[in-house]
């Protein structure tokens, strides 16, 4: 018969690392699976200055590196996989990955979910080639950089005013993009950007290219009139997007509670559930339950509170 594991942490960004350092600590020897984007959204930012005990901020990518080998330390073991599958119903719960081939089945008494949400992006080859350099997805994490610059958030729903609305604390002009004439937005938060003095609206309007891939900073992008297919460049030092977070849930649809949006549903901070009723063994934490908040500190908090009650689970079925 297959081993039975304690724990299995499906992510290895802030919540999951957070999560596999508190259960090894625990003596549970976690196996975390890393999926497509081994580190999060930290893996591709740079310096991170709002993350407590570095005065002086840290590479994402150190920061991540710094945390895997923390919980390594203790005890947790990686693996590159894919999820294929997963049955959260079956005792113990069952994962398929992609490791050593199609077919390698898991077994895990309990499962914390910290897949994360990867952000929307455009697609282009620049913007890609730029980010981490001047484009990027997170303004709280990103726009103290832009102080007393030009810059641009693409969007047209909340997110995008929420986004551009906060970046004008830094930013010396704010231009919003929009592809459609009309925005998704709400009233309120429609009407606060256009009364705000640095905030200018465009609609009908794509990005084709950002500039500045040679130069390896944003220089500017090349815009185009969806209407009447005029370009034209815009002079900024950045470009945000604010066209929303996609959750990394898919395998869960109809196995757990998931919102409108695909994220999962909690109660009590990191309890799944399905149906209202809570699914016994199954956690989340960070950016795959956490639409609002979405920072590093907050996801690696959820992590150490998932972990927590993996602990206390575990702790009574042995009694």
């Amino acid at each position: 018969m297959a081993e039975i594991r304690d724990t299995v942490i499906l992510g290895s960004g802030c919540a999951g690392l957070t999560a596999a350092l508190y259960t090894a600590r625990a003596g549970l020897k976690p196996l975390v699976l890393e999926g497509h984007e081994p580190g999060g959204q930290l893996s591709i930012t740079t310096l991170v200055e709002n993350f407590p005990g570095w005065p002086d901020g840290i590479q994402g990518p150190e920061l991540i590196a710094n945390m895997k080998k923390q919980a390594a330390r203790f005890g947790a073991e990686y693996q590159h996989a894919l999820l294929e599958s997963v049955e959260v119903g079956a005792h113990p719960i069952k994962l398929r990955t992609s490791t050593s081939g199609p077919g390698c089945e898991i077994h895990t008494r309990t499962l914390i979910v910290a897949s994360g949400a990867s952000a929307r992006w455009l697609g282009l080859p620049s913007e890609q080639a730029l980010i981490g350099r001047g484009v990027s997805s997170c303004a709280t994490c990103d726009g103290f950089f832009f102080r007393d610059k030009d810059i641009a958030v693409v969007g047209g729903g909340d997110s995008a005013m929420e986004e551009a609305i906060f970046l004008s604390r830094f930013a010396s002009k704010v231009t919003l993009l929009h592809r459609r004439d009309a925005f998704r937005a709400s009233k309120i938060m429609l009407e606060r950007a256009i009364a705000h003095p640095k905030i200018e609206l465009r609609t009908n309007t794509v990005v084709d290219e950002v500039l500045g891939v040679d130069e390896k900073e944003v220089k500017g992008l090349r815009l185009r009139d969806v209407k009447n297919g005029e370009q034209e460049e815009l002079k900024v030092s950045g470009m945000f997007l604010g066209i929303g977070h996609e959750p990394n849930t898919k395998m869960f649809v109809g196995q757990i509670d998931l919102d409108d949006e695909g994220y999962i549903k909690t109660t009590n901070n990191v309890f799944t559930t399905r149906d209202g009723a809570i699914v016994p063994g199954v956690y989340a934490c960070g950016d795959v339950q956490d639409r609002r908040y979405r920072q590093a500190i907050t996801a690696a908090g959820s992590g150490c509170m998932a972990a927590l009650e993996v602990e206390k689970d575990l702790e009574e079925r042995r009694h």
